[in-house]
């Protein structure tokens, strides 16, 4: 991915949040016709860290065994997974100037490495057990997946499970930062106030990057 040094994170600790926040990946990989691509779940194994730098990390994911990306990863490619982020459509109207053109600002992770695919039963159950867990806590509402350990072990044979090692990491963070304080300011209202799709969390993040913090927001 090529990424201009404007959007490039200056925090090791930005990229590996939207790896939390935004966990359903795109594992890409190398195939006989073309690349495979597949939407999957990425969690952080027990005991891994919180925060800091993600290379030399391990993540875990799994897919179904009967997609053919699964048999691929036998021989542990080299691959990708990306993680796509907050983003939204920027209109020129918060610019207020003639010419322009809009944009569509957004936040993507790519994190290059190898896949090891899990063998055995044990370990490709334990991947789906930390799955739910990771995303209940995060996600849902409470929902005790105890009783259904069973209904698991029962469905884990189609499951692939795998660990990622991440070797090196790509993020851009094209948040408008090219834009004086004030435009940058006017974005981040209209990001707030759409409320649609992803918008306000691009708020957000604009936020946390501490842009448009010498404009008036919404003004």
């Amino acid at each position: 991915m090529y990424v201009p040094p404007m959007y490039r994170a200056t925090d090791a600790g930005r990229p590996r949040e939207i790896v939390r926040d935004y966990p359903l990946a795109t594992l890409v990989s190398n195939g006989p016709r073309a690349p495979f691509a597949t939407h999957l779940p990425v969690v952080r194994p027990p005991g891994a860290p919180e925060d800091g730098e993600l290379v030399g990390t391990t993540l875990w994911g799994h897919l179904n065994r009967a997609n053919e990306h699964w048999a691929a990863l036998a021989g542990r490619p080299p691959s990708v997974l990306i993680f796509t982020g907050p983003h939204s459509y920027i209109t020129p109207t918060t610019y207020r100037t003639t010419p322009a053109a809009p944009t569509w600002d957004f936040v993507s992770v790519h994190l290059h490495g190898r896949v090891e695919p899990i063998e055995g039963r044990e370990g490709s159950l334990e991947v789906v057990k930390r799955t739910v867990e990771v995303f209940e806590a995060s996600f849902g509402d409470g929902w005790a997946a105890e009783p259904s350990h069973g209904y698991f072990a029962e469905i884990v044979p189609g499951v692939g499970a795998f660990r990622f090692h991440v070797e090196s990491v790509d993020s851009m963070f094209k948040l408008s930062q090219e834009k004086p304080p004030e435009v940058q300011a006017r974005i981040m209202a209209s990001l707030r106030e759409t409320g649609r799709g992803t918008a306000p969390e691009l708020c957000r993040i604009m936020r946390l990057h501490g842009l448009g913090r010498d404009g008036v927001e919404g003004t």
